[in-house]
């Protein structure tokens, strides 16, 4: 599975004495998973859920995920494609987790498919630089 749509977004790193909520707030808002919209900071919650979650090798249903954060199941689906769409979700049967068990491992993959894409978009590059010579 490759990552599809992620935004970066350049934000200032919290302060050295950050506690693990912040960083988790910072980590998400740097990809782009936490909008302005998300005020009742329901993605950052199902995200932190897909995190307990995938870090015991496990995974949850949406029914499951919307009774352990007290949200619709229509909020939980939304939240949930989301991160399908960008690639940072697997959806197995009824259930869903993390794409990788660690934040770490899930930068690195974030990092490997940023920089496939980015060799695909140069190759392409050159050979429009070619056909336009």
């Amino acid at each position: 599975m490759e990552i599809g749509r992620v935004t970066m977004v350049r934000i200032r790193r919290p302060a050295p004495d950050a506690d693990v909520n912040e960083l988790l707030q910072w980590f998400g808002a740097s990809i782009g998973l936490f909008g302005q919209r998300d005020r009742d900071r329901s993605c950052f919650r199902l995200f932190i859920e897909l995190i307990r979650s995938s870090r015991e090798g496990k995974g949850l249903s949406s029914d499951e995920l919307a009774y352990k954060l007290h949200l619709s199941r229509g909020t939980v689906v939304h939240h949930l494609s989301t991160l399908l769409d960008a690639g940072m979700v697997l959806h197995t049967g009824s259930t869903y987790m993390l794409r990788a068990h660690t934040l770490a491992s899930l930068t690195d993959d974030i990092r490997r498919d940023v920089e496939r894409n980015f060799a695909e978009l140069r190759e392409i590059a050159e050979a429009i630089d070619q056909g336009l010579r």
